[in-house]
């Protein structure tokens, strides 16, 4: 399994791919409300410093890292693993207990998303993009 970014659409589309899960920043506000972080109309996908798994390893990225991201916020405000469907959202407080999750477990393509996280923190949290 692997982590891909892309730097501009085409470039997306050159790999071959258009199946993804969108590992993207929340750039919202911090006095955003939850209901308002998670509602589809503020989601933009397809950024170009997001992470991308691709569908051929959605399977083992479930596998290796649901029990990591067991803390997701989902568009219809429950709480739980990552809905590989729908919206996730990780609050700013979540990043570093999940940073510790992968460090102690080692998960594929582990180091490239402890970098991305670390980028997380001066953010509003981030989210995990279902397709």
């Amino acid at each position: 399994m692997k982590f891909y970014s892309f730097l501009t659409q085409e470039e997306r589309r050159e790999s071959g791919g258009s199946c993804f899960i969108e590992i993207q920043f929340c750039r919202m506000k911090p006095t955003a409300t939850v209901k308002q972080i998670v509602a589809v109309s503020s989601i933009e996908d397809w950024k170009g410093d997001s992470l991308y798994i691709c569908d051929d390893d959605m399977n083992v990225f479930y596998d290796e890292y649901s029990t990591i991201f067991d803390c997701g916020t989902y568009n219809n405000l429950d709480c739980g693993k990552i809905d590989m469907c729908g919206i996730n959202y990780y609050d700013p407080n979540s990043i570093e207990p999940i940073i510790e999750k992968i460090l102690a477990t080692t998960p594929s393509d582990y180091k490239v998303i402890i970098s991305w996280l670390s980028k997380a923190k001066y953010y509003n949290g981030f989210y995990i993009l279902g397709v």
